[in-house]
């Protein structure tokens, strides 16, 4: 279930290194964006988990989580654009909140929905 192990890791929409790692405050952020994000990823179609929660750091613009393959960024207008495993997400962050839309597959069926995120 390789699309499983995208959802937990992208919120579990899920946007680094862990808070323990490289949590930076937003005071001395690089970018806009840059810190802790709580991402919760809902599934609309296909049968992938209905829904999971994950936190995803931001620094310097770019989007990782541990023990995990991700990669992406976010402009400084907040534009998001992920992969994860094989899944694909994008959307926008405003201030502290963003929201956006994501698809994979999970055993080789598509799968897609939404996510929403919270800046800690």
């Amino acid at each position: 279930m390789r699309h499983d192990r995208v959802q937990k890791a992208f919120f579990g929409l899920a946007l680094a290194a862990t808070a323990a790692g490289l949590g930076a405050a937003p005071a001395f952020a690089q970018s806009p964006y840059d810190g802790l994000w709580n991402v919760t990823i809902i599934t609309k179609a296909g049968s992938c988990e209905p829904s999971t929660r994950s936190t995803l750091t931001v620094a310097d613009g770019r989007i990782s989580a541990p023990g995990s393959d991700v990669s992406g960024s976010i402009g400084r207008e907040g534009l998001v654009r992920v992969s994860i495993n094989g899944a694909y997400a994008n959307g926008q962050l405003n201030g502290n909140a963003g929201w956006g839309k994501w698809n994979g597959a999970s055993a080789g069926v598509p799968c897609s929905g939404r996510w929403e995120a919270s800046r800690q």
